[in-house]
């Protein structure tokens, strides 16, 4: 059975959008995951413990990888489902805010948001290029070629799952090497799963962190700069104990778009808490 008897309009679907999106990143940009840096240009951030970096690649899968539809009965909330054929990030949380900016609801001013997504989007699907992987397990080395967003996803797989859950991620290894000049059986595909994980999340993820971090985040600070004049027309301050209420906009009648514009406007009363920071060039020029 589906959640809703009634699709959501395109107002409360973005509401639970941005709701769902804002929380995601929350979870990944923390300080309980990054240790607390003094510095807030030019500047990388640390991981508290090799724990924290793992939970931050599974949570980061989780946005990166598309919203399942289950059972046929179509996508949660009546969105969209991305077209075939698509690009890459559009197989990602990165596509409901394209939807977003292509038609803006609660806001107006979409040009920075989009901008972010954009710069999100072309880094994830762009190629990078890693000399003289040995792969002692296969008794193999080779330079590898492999788009960002694929090796994300195959190291939180790894990080979340037994080797016993891998087999799609070992095809995709197996294609990988194919495409690379090195076709191997799935059973070599199996063996070197750890080593494919020591390659591409210790040290390409880690690596990578801080700008993966640093693009969430501006996301973040821009989907806060486009609900902010939303928040401060519909913030309405009550004496006590109740103290405040917002003025939700009659067209939300969803009882799950409700509960999310509460939170978004309620994330909207202050500046995120996580500050705006920029990585140094240092940690952008490789894979």
């Amino acid at each position: 059975m589906t959640y809703h008897a009634v699709t959501p309009n395109a107002l409360e679907q973005e509401a639970i959008i941005l709701g769902a999106v804002w929380g995601m990143i929350d979870n990944m940009v923390n300080y309980g995951l990054f240790m607390k840096n003094e510095r807030f240009y030019d500047t990388n951030l640390m991981f508290e413990t090799r724990v924290c970096a793992k939970m931050f690649n599974i949570l980061l899968v989780d946005f990166l990888s598309p919203i399942q539809i289950r059972n046929k009965e179509g996508m949660p909330f009546g969105l969209p489902t991305p077209p075939p054929d698509t690009k890459p990030s559009n197989l990602t949380y990165l596509f409901y805010v394209r939807q977003v900016c292509a038609n803006p609801q609660l806001g107006g001013v979409v040009t920075e948001l989009s901008r972010e997504v954009e710069a999100f989007g072309d880094w994830l699907e762009a190629t990078a290029f890693v000399p003289r992987v040995w792969l002692p397990s296969i008794d193999t080395e080779l330079d590898m070629r492999v788009t960002r967003i694929e090796f994300l996803r195959i190291c939180g797989d790894i990080a979340k799952h037994n080797f016993s859950r891998m087999k799609g991620n070992v095809v995709k290894i197996c294609r990988i090497m194919a495409e690379n000049g090195h076709p191997i059986s799935e059973r070599d595909g199996y063996l070197m799963l750890e080593e494919f994980f020591e390659w591409f999340h210790t040290h390409l993820f880690m690596y990578h962190s801080s700008t993966i971090a640093e693009f969430l985040n501006n996301i973040r600070w821009e989907v806060f700069a486009y609900l902010r004049p939303e928040f401060e027309r519909s913030y309405k301050q009550l004496p006590e104990p109740q103290m405040y209420t917002y003025d939700v906009p009659p067209l939300i009648t969803d009882e799950m778009a409700r509960s999310m514009y509460w939170d978004i406007m309620n994330k909207s009363r202050s500046r995120p808490w996580f500050p705006r920071f920029s990585v140094t060039e240092s940690l952008k020029k490789e894979f």
